[in-house]
């Protein structure tokens, strides 16, 4: 399916198969691949209106799948209640991409986060999908998590601090929080923030309301799912899109 650079395309639209021409015409197209794919062109993951392509994966609806949502669209956002805990995850799995967000705390701050290589759910504390999550959390914003994977940063010893009888790891009981690079790059809470987390094979920079907060390298995965988090409190989102890396300059 050809699309022209720059043009955003919803998600909904690219799963359906079908892209439409000037005149109104449909461009039919083969079914998505199952494999990882690398955006070619900017792709709204969110489309404004409903979850096309997002499933989540919320434990409390195993026992009671009639309960409230942790996920719903709200005047045009995507809105994640916090409760009941969970995740909502992309249908599509990706590498090597550029994943630009806008988010705010719409109440109390608290927890959330976006989770990037997302693979086996419920891999970690019953709740948690193997991954590695872009903490978003209020004050915390820009940190990662390894989830059942891992990823190295430079000063170590620094950044991902360990308590008495941790050991650096990805499951329970491990020192699991690397620490971001700066201070005050969030915006006061109510105003959006803007993230940016550029995947390139085995790297992971982010970057918050433009300053550059985080890097990673020789993580464990170098693709899989996206996803975001319900973990407390209610965070909402007006932008969530995919889009092509820019070429790496000699």
């Amino acid at each position: 399916m050809r699309i022209a650079l720059g043009m955003v395309v919803p998600l909904s639209v690219v799963l359906s198969g079908s892209v439409l021409k000037p005149h109104g015409s449909a461009l039919q197209t083969p079914p998505a691949a199952a494999e990882a794919t690398s955006p070619t062109t900017v792709v709204a993951l969110f489309n404004g209106r409903d979850l096309a392509g997002w499933k989540p994966d919320v434990p409390a609806r195993d026992a009671d799948p009639n309960g409230p949502p942790s996920f719903v669209v709200r005047d045009g956002k995507l809105v994640s209640l916090g409760k009941p805990e969970g995740h909502l995850l992309t249908d599509g799995r990706y590498r090597d991409y550029r994943l630009e967000l806008e988010y705010r705390f719409s109440g109390t701050p608290g927890n959330c986060g976006v989770l990037i290589h997302a693979s086996k759910p419920r891999a970690l504390y019953k709740m948690f999908p193997q991954s590695i999550e872009v903490q978003m959390m209020s004050g915390n914003a820009g940190d990662f998590w390894v989830i059942r994977e891992d990823i190295k940063t430079k000063d170590m010893e620094a950044r991902r601090p360990r308590g008495p009888g941790e050991k650096w790891g990805s499951t329970e009981g491990d020192a699991r929080r690397i620490v971001n690079l700066t201070d005050g790059s969030e915006k006061p809470v109510g105003q959006w923030n803007s993230m940016v987390v550029e995947a390139r094979d085995r790297t992971i920079k982010v970057w918050l309301n433009g300053d550059f907060v985080n890097e990673g390298f020789d993580a464990t995965v170098d693709q899989g799912r996206i996803a975001l988090q319900a973990e407390g409190a209610e965070v909402e989102f007006r932008k969530v899109q995919i889009g092509p890396l820019s070429p790496v300059r000699p």
